[in-house]
């Protein structure tokens, strides 16, 4: 199953389970709000998920109010349209809500909101009717879509009451209120009734936050070898022209062994190769050693560069 089907599954179950009248309503409420047409025709909600329907059909009934479901083939699919067209039926659903259906815009009545359950049946259904999250593997985004805009500025305002950091926009004519942050996001699956997504989801998180970790610690790890690989190919070309040029054994003992100790072990990080040394020698020591051989090379080449130079002017 889908995470967004999981979400989905939890938050249908529990808006199922609502126990005081007044959160049965403001479920019902939410449905409404949501549904694509509630006015004076009555209400229409358009689903692909049947489980959403059925959840419309037995709130609304609870609150006496009857409607029906209807599966409606097309070829992306199957739609389920939950209905209330009966006029008697039409008029009960007003009643219930305090509305008329003439309404010219439609915002949120807090008189149907009365309690915490109560908003947390309201956010849940107009999620089960307008909303979708998005797998925690790929992001984190959780959103709400109405074409009303005055209920779109209500709702923002009321998960922003609840410090759910909501945003909102449009996108394709339609109003779109989103959360993003993955705190954010888990606390409102939690707060809707999708207590095994959230917490699905900060698993995930964990999970994602200690790969990132080791990436970035791999990442340092393969910097850091490519970083040792270049300094000891530098010292190993200096050491080996220093050997050309005969100039190795001239030089001090103590450069003369760093050096053999150095081509004996070209890979050695300077940490381990100062292990090599009897008695070991400290890591500072032998970087003094190394650029010390480096540089001897480099002011030979240089020289030798001047002289055949000089030659060539002759």
């Amino acid at each position: 199953m889908s995470f967004a089907s999981q979400a989905r599954e939890e938050i249908a179950q529990r808006s199922l389970q609502l126990q005081k009248d007044c959160c049965v309503r403001a479920a019902a409420y939410g449905i409404a709000c949501f549904a694509k047409y509630f006015d004076a025709r009555g209400l229409v909600l358009q689903t692909e998920q049947e489980l959403t329907a059925r959840v419309a059909e037995q709130l609304f009934a609870r609150c006496g109010v009857q409607g029906t479901v209807r599966e409606k083939p097309r070829p992306s699919g199957v739609v389920y349209e939950f209905g209330i067209r009966e006029p008697e039926q039409v008029r009960r659903m007003h009643e219930l809500f305090g509305t008329t259906g003439s309404e010219t815009s439609l915002q949120i009545d807090p008189g149907l909101i009365r309690c915490q359950t109560c908003v947390s049946a309201y956010i849940s259904t107009a999620f089960l009717c307008g909303g979708t999250v998005t797998d925690p593997q790929k992001e984190y985004n959780l959103e709400f879509l109405t074409g009303r805009t005055n209920l779109a500025k209500d709702f923002e305002a009321l998960l922003a009451e609840h410090e759910f950091a909501p945003h909102r926009t449009r996108r394709n004519g339609v109003n779109l209120i989103y959360v993003k942050s993955s705190a954010s996001v888990e606390r409102i699956l939690a707060f809707m009734g999708a207590a095994e997504a959230s917490a699905r989801m900060n698993a995930q998180k964990a999970v994602k936050q200690l790969r990132n970790q080791i990436n970035r610690q791999t990442n340092c790890d393969t910097a850091n070898l490519g970083k040792t690989a270049r300094a000891n190919a530098q010292t190993t070309r200096a050491i080996r022209f220093l050997q050309e040029q005969g100039a190795l054994e001239t030089l001090p003992e103590v450069l003369q062994q760093a050096a053999a100790i150095r081509m004996e072990n070209p890979d050695l990080s300077l940490t381990a190769l100062c292990a090599c040394f009897d008695p070991p020698v400290s890591k500072s020591g032998l970087s003094h050693r190394m650029k010390k051989l480096e540089a001897l090379a480099e002011d030979l080449r240089r020289r030798l560069e001047e002289n055949a130079e000089k030659e060539e002017t002759k």
